[in-house]
């Protein structure tokens, strides 16, 4: 015998409870502090995001706004004749103050262009391009104001076109085509903690702006798809942070604001792992607690296992010896504790078990050779006399299957096995329904007896209301193996009379069985009856008497018997010929 068992088992105890004393509360501490860390964290970092993405979104406002300013400068005055230097003067200057304009068109109120200046292209005074219906223009003298969609130059650089109309129709319309790098100055500035930055989406998802100007001169849309599936998720959350993954696959938290004036957006992101810095720095805190806990919890396990040891091997050395049958074998303790109260209720177990023994085993002999109720009867009065042979009143049931002698040489083995497993399994459910005895199976019929070893008020009755259930259980499973065989059948027939009940066999084997001349006839009466009938002899009838309807037949000559028996059959939704 090994001495580490009680020693494994007995630390697993003791360092469990202990690891749970003092863990449990540093894991509950640690894990709410992490908790509501996590969730302050989250609104602080939805605030600071939410108002970093706010104060960029004014920043670019505030670019577009000057250069919208800017523009208003040059539609002050109504056209005349000739433009002169004035008109041509200004633009310049705007070129030189606003450096994000690339070109600017000057119309007058009939749409014809009266002045171009461009920072790339030839400058024109009088060109007279008829500019009325371009969406800038109309636009403009719309809305006085109108910006144009975001469009890439040579598949990189951004542009957008500015339009502005004067406070006077005669003054005509102002338009710009704006390099929207410029606005990289503004977002390169934007930094959240160390590591955060911000960026903007046109309307279609396009990247505008970022401080890697690089990401927006490609002008990659596939490169750029995060983006937008990071400002998606913004969406869902109702202005609220939200975690994604920005255009390297980083995770991050971000927040979105809109531009004024523009169907942008500018979003702002910093890293999880910077943005939850505190909260990790909890975490780790925790783990280390935990570990100086449990590491305590572990020796003082090991410590008081160690006082517990001697008497747990005194307990098991005596307790396997009881339970290899040596009953009288004791265990002596004497530590004036739990300990010794223990071992002296094993040793009064040890003599109780001495005494049971021999009935014990007597009662599992018994349930190897008897049916199931009556080994279970003996088992609760312990006494099997009740087996002894006597003469008693019985109802005695026998039941088979008709056609499966065929059905058994046509089928299958597993199939046949099947259906008499289904069978037997339907038959005790029933059986043991209805308080009555199993005697046996033999190949596809059963005996079964009501009255005896167990005395029961009305057996006939019983038996009737058993035999119908045993009838509707049965059809049942009938509609499902005529599939097999349509000629398969369950018939039915009990009699009630005076029997000899009792053991008999061998000193090997037992069998409780019942003998008598209502045996033999229940017997016979099965055998006569047909799929889904249930046939009963006279004195079972006269005891059921008007409690169930009955079918008087015509006498049957049985075999075995001189004279033709009574016999009736209990009505299965036909209509009744005779009825008692």
């Amino acid at each position: 015998m090994s001495n580490t068992a009680p020693r494994s088992s007995l630390f697993i105890r003791y360092f469990s409870t202990l690891f749970a004393a003092a863990v449990i509360p540093l894991l509950i501490a640690g894990g709410s502090d992490a908790w509501f860390g996590y969730h302050d964290q989250r609104a602080r970092l939805n605030d600071v995001l939410d108002a970093e993405a706010r104060l960029a979104a004014e920043k670019i406002g505030d670019f577009i706004d000057g250069i919208r300013d800017q523009l208003a400068w040059t539609v002050q005055l109504p056209w005349s004749d000739n433009p002169g230097d004035r008109r041509r003067l200004d633009a310049l200057r705007l070129l030189r103050q606003a450096p994000a304009v690339e070109s600017l068109s000057l119309v007058d109120a009939k749409g014809k262009e009266r002045l171009f200046v461009s920072r790339i292209g030839l400058n024109r005074i009088e060109g007279g391009d008829d500019h009325s219906t371009k969406p800038a223009v109309r636009g403009a003298l719309s809305d006085r104001t109108w910006f144009g969609p975001v469009t890439f130059q040579d598949g990189s650089e951004p542009f957008m076109t500015i339009a502005i109309a004067g406070t006077r129709a005669a003054a005509g319309v102002a338009v710009a085509e704006v390099n929207l790098k410029f606005i990289w100055e503004v977002v390169s500035g934007i930094r959240v903690g160390r590591t955060g930055e911000a960026f903007v989406l046109d309307r279609p998802g396009r990247l505008v702006a970022h401080p890697d100007i690089g990401l927006v001169l490609q002008a990659d849309e596939a490169a750029q798809k995060p983006l937008q599936i990071l400002r998606a998720a913004i969406l869902t959350r109702s202005g609220q942070a939200a975690a994604g993954q920005d255009i390297a696959g980083n995770m991050v938290m971000a927040a979105m604001a809109p531009i004024p004036g523009l169907d942008w957006s500018v979003i702002v992101t910093q890293p999880l792992a910077e943005a939850f810095g505190p909260i990790y720095t909890a975490l780790r805190r925790t783990g280390v607690l935990l570990i100086a806990g449990a590491a305590l919890a572990a020796i003082l396990a090991y410590w008081m296992t160690q006082r517990m040891v001697g008497p747990i091997r005194v307990l098991e050395d005596g307790v396997a010896q009881i339970g290899a049958g040596q009953f009288e074998h004791r265990i002596n303790l004497a530590t004036s504790d739990e300990f010794e109260r223990l071992a002296t209720r094993f040793n009064e177990m040890a003599t109780e078990l001495s005494v049971s023994q021999e009935r014990s085993e007597r009662i599992n002999r018994l349930k190897r050779f008897l049916a199931p109720q009556v080994a279970e009867l003996i088992e609760r009065s312990g006494d099997d006399r009740v087996l002894d042979g006597r003469r008693v009143e019985v109802v005695a049931v026998f039941c088979d299957l008709r056609g499966f002698t065929a059905f058994s040489v046509r089928a299958e083995p597993e199939t046949v096995i099947r259906v008499l497993r289904e069978y037997y399994d339907a038959l005790e459910t029933v059986v043991s329904d209805h308080g009555a005895t199993l005697i046996n199976f033999y190949g596809d019929g059963a005996m079964i007896l009501v009255n005896a070893p167990v005395s029961c008020v009305d057996p006939a009755l019983r038996a009737v209301n058993m035999a119908s259930d045993m009838q509707k259980s049965m059809q049942s499973l009938l509609a499902g193996w005529r599939a097999l065989d349509d000629r398969l059948g369950f018939g039915v027939g009990l009699a009630m009379g005076l029997a000899t009940v009792g053991r008999i066999g061998s000193q090997g084997r037992l069998h409780y069985t019942a003998i008598g001349n209502a045996v033999n006839l229940a017997s016979r009466l099965c055998s006569s009856a047909e799929d889904s009938e249930i046939l009963i002899d006279r004195a079972a009838a006269s005891a059921v008497g008007s409690s169930i309807p009955l079918i008087e037949l015509d006498p049957r000559t049985l075999k075995g018997f001189d004279q033709p028996v009574p016999v009736f059959a209990v009505t299965t939704g036909r209509a009744a010929r005779t009825e008692i």
